[in-house]
């Protein structure tokens, strides 16, 4: 999973140069990146419609980076398998519409992906407390998804900290992530309580110096990214 790396910056598609996809994906990889988060929306869980499984397919048969494919779909379990086929790495599902969360993340891992559980900013932590042990991955949305613009949601932390406690406290390895207004101020904040994967989009696409971007968020306090 990539995860050799303490801290890890996912750049997301969504926020690049959609007439040229594959340029911005090539820019995420020249900055010695490993992840892309790619946004899959339906216009129904969220008011917007993003990318499909075609499109997951036609940048795994260019890229080799581990693709954090996020699920923003009123009925996710009947994706599960196109996006897996399609070459996502993990796939993670939100908690909020009503399906078998467990069935779905088995059925996840038995088509050889990892698997996230994702909060949107009005659901409690404890709604995914029963899970923690079954992923590999949560994602805290910082923002409420859908909406282009947002201000980061300071009221977020406490949620983050909560999780990485019962992480610690259980002796649990998934990866915490976050996704929303991340910059390099707000992913200070949220790395100050746990979170160690951050989405950033319009922060890492618009840096004027994208080297020192990338070295802030995955190595602070160092001299060189981590690599």
């Amino acid at each position: 999973m990539h995860s050799l790396q303490q801290n890890v910056l996912a750049p997301s598609l969504l926020a690049g140069d959609h007439s040229h996809l594959a340029r911005s994906v090539r820019d995420v990889e020249a900055y010695g990146l490993q992840w892309l988060h790619i946004d899959i929306m339906d216009g129904h869980f969220v008011p917007n419609l993003t990318f499909g499984p075609a499109t997951v397919a036609a940048l795994r048969n260019n890229f080799s980076l581990f693709f954090d494919v996020h699920l923003m779909l009123d009925n996710p379990h009947n994706y599960v398998k196109p996006f897996a086929d399609a070459g996502a790495d993990l796939i993670s599902i939100h908690i909020e519409p009503e399906y078998d969360h467990g069935e779905t993340l088995r059925h996840i891992s038995d088509l050889g992906c990892r698997k996230g559980i994702v909060l949107n900013p009005g659901t409690p932590a404890d709604s995914v407390e029963g899970l923690l042990d079954a992923v590999d991955l949560v994602l805290v949305m910082t923002v409420q998804p859908g909406f282009g613009g947002q201000s980061f949601r300071e009221d977020m932390l406490p949620k983050l900290s909560r999780i990485d406690t019962w992480r610690r406290e259980r002796n649990l390895r998934f990866r915490l992530e976050v996704d929303g207004g991340i910059n390099l101020q707000t992913a200070g904040q949220c790395r100050e309580h746990g979170a160690d994967t951050f989405v950033a989009g319009t922060a890492f696409f618009n840096a004027e110096d994208k080297q020192a971007f990338v070295r802030s968020i995955e190595s602070p306090g160092s001299a060189q990214p981590l690599g």
